[in-house]
């Protein structure tokens, strides 16, 4: 059986078991996806005359706590991700909340590997790597296919170790969290740039914070100090088919 085959079995299958819905079951489906919230969180990340410069997007839910997505699994954080993605850029009014600027949002491993599917936005989308990404041959080809494309890359949480070391040939973009830059300070923030990529102080909640990144040369800014966070809720908004 070829390709071909096959993905023309899958779709003859999906549409028999379509119509094997009852009317009114398919109906309530309708309805309750038609009230149910879908929610991304916000949050500006900014230039250092004070414009916004981009936007992270991240998951939210009724309910949920960011605090809870410590306890989460890979499959989970995919979900997530996948959540984030479509509510962003499956809908028809993305410039209603892109406003022209790029959109982060972290991608787990099997985003980078082609496992699963990204939207076809460079132009828009930077993708954050996940903090915890195995570094080797596939995540790093994976990398080089994504830059191949046009899409910007960005490193969170940079402390200078080994495996991060490995990424920032392929960073555009690098973020420190400033409560590390006490301690670490000008060392890590000379290896951040050394690719050339621009440097994004992270978890800025206090005018010392944001003044000592200044100092040490950053160039964009993200923390409750200049934003804090917001929720949209996308179900309104035209899906793209």
């Amino acid at each position: 059986m070829t390709s071909e085959d096959r993905d023309a079995l899958i779709a003859q299958l999906a549409a028999a078991v379509d119509a094997a819905i009852p009317r009114e079951l398919r109906r309530a489906w309708e309805r309750h996806v038609a009230q149910a919230p879908v929610l991304v969180a916000r949050q500006g990340i900014y230039s250092a005359h004070g414009r916004p410069f981009a936007y992270q997007f991240s998951y939210r839910a009724p309910g949920h706590h960011p605090e809870l997505a410590r306890g989460w699994d890979r499959f989970d954080h995919e979900r997530a991700t996948d959540h984030v993605l479509h509510a962003t850029f499956g809908r028809a009014d993305l410039e209603d909340v892109a406003h022209g600027r790029l959109l982060f949002v972290r991608c787990p491993r099997a985003h980078l590997l082609g496992e699963l599917t990204l939207p076809a936005r460079p132009d828009r989308l930077v993708i954050e790597l996940s903090t915890t990404t195995d570094v080797d041959a596939a995540a790093l080809a994976g990398l080089r296919r994504l830059r191949e494309q046009g899409f910007r890359i960005a490193l969170p949480a940079f402390v200078d170790t080994p495996q991060q070391r490995r990424l920032l040939p392929h960073c555009d973009f690098v973020k420190v969290d400033v409560r590390d830059l006490d301690v670490e300070g000008h060392p890590v923030v000379r290896v951040a740039r050394s690719f050339g990529a621009m440097l994004v102080a992270e978890y800025v909640e206090s005018t010392d914070a944001l003044q000592h990144a200044r100092d040490l040369g950053f160039t964009l800014f993200q923390g409750n100090l200049i934003e804090r966070a917001g929720v949209l809720d996308r179900a309104g908004a035209r899906l793209v088919r």
